[in-house]
């Protein structure tokens, strides 16, 4: 699944309403299922009538079916699946449906009088008194007959009790009939809206990852139950039908007095329920073909219209090519589909051969797409088709190993991204995007290992709850260290004869070592230990260390880096928290050959040792998955050297030097006031990548600050810091006019906007207030797509109702995904508590704000600091209601959670969030639970942060601006 920006992927009113509502849907959908089936809709079976599931409430019991791993005992074949979703609503009752058959065959591989399927939230029809239907695959064979019927509700099983017992070696056929509502909350088989030429229109599509495909047919649902599989779609005329497999063929048929068609799809290959999509859509496409494989790209009429498909259309078949060499294995598929939605929680998702996505994770618009829509795009593409022979092809037993299959994606699609774009540099954003993104959730104590036991995930939340920054971002990163320090040769031919033993197979990670161990072993590379034990290091224990690198007497030593040095590690490890560190480092500007490993504590390294004005610079473009701290004597040489010659240290590692220093501070490692001082050369710096680094750190001086007297000072020191970046963009795009030519120097831009605007730079003010006034005026938008997010923002926040107002009326009208974006999310910007408060108010109202979008529109809020009390207690407020509304399994709500308390740093609030905590309890945080501890633990890290450093940081900063008074702009 695509990183998609974990947020996607919010409402309230009332726990008795929800109670009542879902009551009203269960006993509507009941009597809408009854009416479908006396019209015998799909295949009548003699004497079909509905039943109304038998359903049971586990209690403690070493059941099987109260268990949530299926038994050993049965291994699925192959499936025949038939789906007709309706795409109107039903008139009495206006609830959407589907109806479905379903055949399984399946082999008995230990004797068993039972059968567990998993089944959630299906209706089942009777036949013969039971809700399915068991037969012998060999005629010569009979299976036993089905005692009894039922569904286990929480565990989410149809439970068949048998009356004797299928037989190992045995192949058996089960057969059900069944309805589900075609619902819109954005999992299993469900529907998405949009409107087009003013006419409501209606998708059925589906998003199964990880557990939801039992809730569009009873199935075994688990990542090592590969079958095949044999859609059939059946829908009105003229609509388009998608699955994984090609459609064979699409006839026209009468069902009941309905002219409907049916599409027959090609039988897939050998894979995982999770992976299984179809779609029934008016969407329109592009195609093209690479090698004969056909390349479609699926989207709203309009938007294809719009030619909004072609650029992924342009990108697809270099990036398929790209990853073919890279496995060296052809693309499996003859097809790639790929389809934008205007619903969809996650950012994409990885469908074998029908890859979902967001609108604005696909399609682009230069009038109106920003280049950092144009990078998303790619990636993101570039990370799904990663999974299609990465994921899909060889799949993960267990979710317990979702890291690897979602890091190395989340590493690999920069490798995509650069083959597609190589004039971009892409390849090095991964620093600032997963590497120092995740070092700050693994420096907490609330943290977790990369790799969990398989019996500790076994609840679908608890499955939910591992797609989070340590799966995506710190498993890319660890992937990426993997491959630098066994060099990208190796570790590509290991990954090859992984791929090649383990084809339309289910894997361990450890399998993966033993091929990297077996490429290293075969080119002679030298490693201080086995990969596995490397690599257990980093993958079984969790967070990371700082090392110390002493240039004085070239001693370095390692030790685990947490944001609060004293907060308390409850979770065990068995390697007491050290790691075998591959280091990567140069001497006054010259990289030294070869990697140097630190095994132990400590360890002395000659080599490295200076005198005088020397200095050492370690981690060389950050790809060891650590922080850096040196002896003070050669922190001071550091920052010599950016003050006087900064091109002198690579422009990743201007970055990290940054980065590591704040957060070293944090930990206590070095003063805060070291950390600032590594801002002083940024007002000669014009490199993305530093000063992106710096406004990231510096959003944590925001956050603690911008309630407080520091804030006056803060914002005057980094107005007189930006001002000449200011200015560089305004010469150099001749006054706005131009957009700058390279990738890195079109982010700057905005940062120097950004942050200009932010401090209250009047030139800064102007520039925006006049774009938007202008847009307001004429009604023609001028501004650059690349610079709307900040001018509306900033824009909107210096206005008031009126511009406000505006932008929602854009807003409400704007028929391109990402403009929508822009707008959403420069909405929040609003200094005005009222329009805040009307916002809030605007997520409970999917005719307003999608639900793909609720949770993150309150996060925009709440990191308004006018906002941010607000969103707080909407959430408190309305949990219940946004938990019921949104599902227990949404990965939204760590997201949600994080977003609306990171601000959090008084006793009060604290005790808010404690309580938070206690009162929701028996509702439940689902894939937030973790999520509210490390709001805690950060509240209290923030707290003692301020009180030990608020009066030194006051002071710094009130220096700095009577040292180097604000200077007049120069236009």
């Amino acid at each position: 699944m695509g990183k998609g920006f974990f947020i996607s992927k919010a409402v309230g009113i009332g726990g008795i309403f929800v109670g009542v509502a879902a009551l009203s849907t269960i006993i509507a959908l009941s009597v809408v299922y009854s009416q479908e089936r006396s019209k015998n809709i799909i295949s009548p079976t003699e004497g079909g009538t509905t039943t109304k599931p038998t359903t049971t409430t586990p209690v403690p019991s070493n059941e099987p079916w109260d268990k949530y791993r299926l038994p050993k005992s049965l291994l699925p074949i192959h499936y025949n699946v038939k789906l007709w979703p309706r795409l109107k609503p039903d008139p009495e009752t206006g609830l959407f449906i589907f109806t479905g058959e379903s055949e399984v065959k399946f082999e008995c591989v230990e004797d068993t009088d039972l059968i567990l399927i998993h089944s959630n939230k299906l209706n089942y029809t009777s036949q013969n008194g039971n809700m399915a239907a068991l037969t012998a695959v060999n005629s010569a064979s009979k299976a036993p007959s089905i005692l009894s019927s039922r569904l286990q509700v929480v565990t989410q099983y149809l439970v068949l009790e048998l009356d004797g017992k299928l037989e190992k070696g045995q192949r058996y056929r089960l057969s059900t009939i069944f309805t589900g509502e075609l619902a819109d909350d954005l999992g299993g088989f469900y529907r998405s809206e949009y409107e087009e030429g003013g006419v409501k229109k209606y998708v059925a599509t589906t998003q199964m990852q990880p557990t939801d495909a039992r809730k569009a047919f009873p199935c075994f649902d688990e990542p090592a139950m590969k079958a095949c599989f044999n859609i059939t779609l059946i829908h009105d005329p003229g609509m388009v039908a998608l699955s994984n497999g090609k459609a064979v063929e699409t006839t026209n048929i009468t069902i009941d007095g309905h002219n409907v068609q049916q599409t027959v799809f090609e039988q897939t290959e050998k894979m995982s329920t999770y992976l299984l999509a179809f779609i029934v859509s008016d969407f329109a496409y592009v195609s093209s073909s690479t090698d004969e494989v056909l390349i479609r790209i699926f989207a709203r009429r309009s938007a294809i219209e719009a030619n909004q498909g072609q650029y992924a259309l342009n990108i697809t078949g270099p990036i398929l090519k790209f990853f073919e060499e890279y496995y060296n294995y052809s693309y499996p598929l003859p097809k790639s589909d790929q389809i934008a939605l205007p619903d969809f929680n996650a950012g994409a998702m990885e469908n074998w051969g029908l890859i979902t996505y967001r609108e604005t994770a696909l399609l682009y618009d230069p009038a109106f797409s920003s280049n950092s829509n144009k990078q998303r795009v790619a990636t993101i593409i570039a990370h799904e088709l990663a999974h299609m022979w990465f994921g899909n092809l060889v799949t993960l037993q267990w979710w317990n190993d979702l890291w690897l299959n979602e890091g190395f994606a989340s590493y690999v699609e920069y490798l995509g991204a650069d083959e597609a774009e190589p004039s971009w540099n892409v390849k090095d954003l991964i620093v600032l995007s997963d590497v120092h993104r995740v070092f700050a959730v693994d420096a907490l104590s609330s943290s977790h290992p990369l790799s969990s036991k398989e019996e500790d995930i076994q609840k679908p939340a608890q499955i939910s709850e591992l797609f989070d920054a340590i799966s995506y971002s710190k498993g890319a990163s660890v992937l990426r260290m993997l491959s630098d320090f066994l060099t990208e040769n190796v570790f590509t031919k290991g990954l090859q004869t992984y791929l090649r033993e383990f084809a339309f197979k289910t894997t361990v990670y450890k399998d993966l070592w033993k091929h990297l161990q077996m490429a290293a072993n075969e080119t002679g590379t030298q490693l201080p230990d086995s990969v596995e034990n490397i690599m257990n290091t980093w993958v079984l224990q969790m967070g990371f260390p700082v090392v110390t690198i002493n240039a004085a007497t070239g001693s370095a030593s390692q030790q685990h880096f947490l944001l609060d040095p004293n907060s308390n590690i409850t979770t065990p490890s068995e390697f007491s928290y050290e790691w075998i560190v591959p280091i990567r480092w140069m001497k006054n500007g010259v990289t030294q050959v070869g990697v140097t490993w630190l095994k132990e504590k400590s360890d002395t390294f000659p080599e490295m040792k200076v005198s005088g004005t020397d200095w050492v610079l370690a981690n060389l473009n950050v790809t060891g998955y650590y922080r850096v701290n040196y002896n003070p004597e050669n922190w001071e040489q550091l920052l010599e050297v950016l003050s006087t010659n900064h091109e002198m240290i690579p422009v990743i590692n201007r970055a990290q030097l940054v980065d590591d220093a704040f957060n070293l501070a944090r930990a206590k490692i070095i003063s805060t006031v070291l950390a600032l001082r590594t801002t002083n050369y940024l007002k000669n710096e014009r490199d993305y990548m530093p000063w992106e680094s710096a406004l990231n750190n510096l959003d944590f001086f925001y956050l603690m600050f911008d309630r407080s007297e520091v804030y006056g000072y803060m914002q005057e020191y980094l107005r007189n810091q930006v001002q000449g970046l200011f200015e560089y963009y305004h010469g150099i795009t001749e006054n706005w006019t131009k957009v700058p030519e390279g990738h890195m120097d079109q982010y700057n831009q905005v940062n120097a906007i950004s942050l200009a605007c932010r401090t209250g730079l009047d030139e800064c003010q102007t520039l925006v207030t006049t774009l938007f006034k202008s847009w307001m005026d004429t009604g023609n938008n001028t501004i650059h797509p690349n610079l709307r997010s900040t001018v509306y923002c900033n824009a909107i926040a210096a206005g008031g109702a009126k511009e406000w107002n505006f932008a929602w009326s854009k807003f409400e009208n704007a028929t391109i995904a990402t403009e929508a974006e822009k707008l959403r999310y420069a909405l929040a910007c609003t200094k005005e508590s009222w329009l805040l408060n009307r916002y809030l108010e605007y997520t409970l109202d999917s005719e307003k704000i999608r639900k793909q979008d609720a949770t993150s529109t309150i996060v925009y809020i709440a990191q308004n600091v006018i906002g941010q009390s607000l969103a707080w207690d909407f959430v408190r407020a309305r949990w219940s209601y946004i938990f019921t509304e949104y599902g227990g399994g949404s990965f939204s709500f760590s997201n949600l959670i994080n977003g609306v308390t990171e601000r959090f740093s008084t006793e009060f609030e604290l005790q808010q969030l404690k309580q938070f905590k206690a009162d929701n309890a028996d509702v439940g945080f689902g894939s937030g639970t973790l999520a509210v501890d490390q709001s805690i633990e950060r509240t209290e890290a923030n707290m003692k942060w301020i009180s030990e450093n608020k009066d030194e940081v006051l002071k710094w900063f009130r220096e700095e601006v009577e040292k180097n008074p604000a200077r007049t702009f120069s236009s």
